[in-house]
C-alpha cells in the first residue's frame, strides 16, 4: 500500500490530476468469501456484496492515510460515493452510468482521489460488486467519464506477453496491442485484463497502459490501432 501511495504521489508531483482505483489486498476477497460460507451454506447475494465491498474500502482508506503522510491531501471514496451506478445483479453487476461530479469537485480542490474498485450502487440503492476484474472495469469506466488521457493498470506483471511467461520462458513482452487483439487474448484465457474491462475501453476509446507496480518498465499500451500509438 505504501508503494502504491508513492507511485500515486509521484504522478501528482508530475502535475497530473490523479484518480486511483484500488483493489483489495492480496487474498482479502477470498478470506471474505470464506467468512460468508462459514456462517451460511448459501450466503444471500445482497449480503455477500455488502461483505465483499469492504476489502477495497480498507485499501483506499489505508492508501489515503499513506498519501497524506507523503505530503498530498487524499480522499477515499466508496463506489457509491464516486457515483458508479450499476444494474441490480448482485455479485456480477454491470456499470450503467458514472456520475463523477464529486470526483471532479475533489480534483478541483487539488485532492488525490482514491476510489474503491469492484463496486457500485444499484438503481435500487443497494451496494453491488462487479465480479472478476471489477477494479479494472471501474478504472476504465472512471477514465471514460472523466475524459482522462490514459487509464494505467498497475499489477504484478510488467505488461502483456505473447504467452504466459510463467509457462513459456521465451515469451515476449508486447509494446502495444489493439483492443481487438486484447479481446482475443482475454477470451483465450489471458488474465492480465478481463474481457469487460477491454470492451469498455474499446467502446469509449480509452488507452489502457498495463504496467508493473514494482518497476518503472514502460509496460504495454492497449489502444484502438497501431496508428494511434506515439512512440516516445
Amino acid at each position: 500500500i505504501k508503494n502504491a501511495a508513492r507511485r500515486i504521489v509521484q504522478r501528482a508531483d508530475e502535475g497530473a490530476r490523479v484518480v486511483a482505483v484500488l483493489s483489495a489486498r492480496g487474498g482479502h476477497t477470498d478470506e471474505l468469501v470464506a467468512m460468508g460460507h462459514e456462517v451460511s451454506p448459501r450466503p444471500h447475494p445482497r449480503e455477500m456484496d455488502m461483505l465483499l465491498s469492504t476489502g477495497e474500502r480498507v485499501s483506499c482508506a489505508l492508501a489515503a492515510m499513506a498519501i497524506n503522510d507523503l505530503g498530498h491531501e487524499a480522499i477515499s471514496l466508496t463506489g457509491s460515493q464516486a457515483g458508479i451506478v450499476t444494474d441490480t445483479s448482485h455479485t456480477k453487476a454491470r456499470i450503467l452510468d458514472v456520475r463523477a461530479d464529486r470526483i471532479r469537485s475533489a480534483l478541483d480542490d487539488q485532492l488525490v482521489v482514491l476510489v474503491a474498485g469492484f463496486q457500485g450502487v444499484s438503481t435500487a440503492k443497494d451496494v453491488t460488486t462487479l465480479g472478476r476484474g471489477g477494479s479494472d472495469t471501474t478504472a476504465v469506466a472512471l477514465a471514460a467519464a472523466l475524459e482522462a488521457d490514459v487509464c494505467e493498470i498497475y499489477s504484478d506483471v510488467d505488461g502483456i506477453y505473447s504467452a504466459d511467461p510463467r509457462i513459456v520462458p521465451d515469451a515476449q513482452r508486447l509494446g502495444a496491442v489493439t483492443y481487438e487483439e486484447m479481446l482475443e487474448l482475454a477470451a483465450s484465457g489471458a488474465k492480465v485484463l478481463m474481457l469487460r474491462c477491454v470492451e469498455y475501453a474499446r467502446r469509449y476509446g480509452i488507452p489502457v497502459h498495463v504496467r508493473s507496480s514494482y518497476s518503472q518498465l514502460p509496460g504495454t499500451i492497449v489502444t484502438g490501432s497501431m496508428e494511434d500509438l506515439t512512440v516516445e
